[in-house]
């Protein structure tokens, strides 16, 4: 295969994906609600979010780590950043579902949102960094 680390970031990506969506269906037979959040029922609108939110950051990154591995850059620190991706989007969604009573913000779900955004900053920094070096 030419491209093994976006194909296994993609692929538990969309593992990843299908949980969610399952898990979303799930909360909304339970709950009996077929359109939108119910009420804000917490466990519907975390599934919802876990699952919307994994799907808007996964594709810019996949595409990203293709676009990097096309390019030949070191294997082993690419698989690195898209493991890093990976597991924040794993905490991400356990931050999701961890009990919200207390006011206070999911330690899983800041971790998640802070190594996404950290993955992305490295591979947007990365290309950039190629672009101009090899382009310029």
């Amino acid at each position: 295969m030419t491209l093994p680390v976006t194909a296994l970031t993609a692929a538990i990506c969309a593992i990843m994906i299908l949980l969610t969506a399952i898990a979303t269906v799930r909360q909304r037979l339970k709950a009996r609600v077929a359109f939108g959040e119910g009420d804000r029922n917490h466990a519907l609108v975390a599934s919802i979010r876990s699952h919307g939110n994994l799907t808007e950051h996964a594709p810019i990154v996949i595409i990203m780590i293709g676009l990097l591995e096309m390019t030949d850059v070191h294997h082993w620190t690419l698989t690195g950043v898209a493991v890093l991706f990976l597991a924040a989007r794993a905490l991400h969604i356990i931050g999701l579902q961890a009990d919200h009573s207390l006011g206070k913000e999911p330690w899983a779900r800041s971790l998640g949102v802070i190594g996404t955004w950290v993955t992305m900053a490295v591979l947007i920094g990365w290309i950039l960094l190629l672009v101009v070096t090899v382009n310029g």
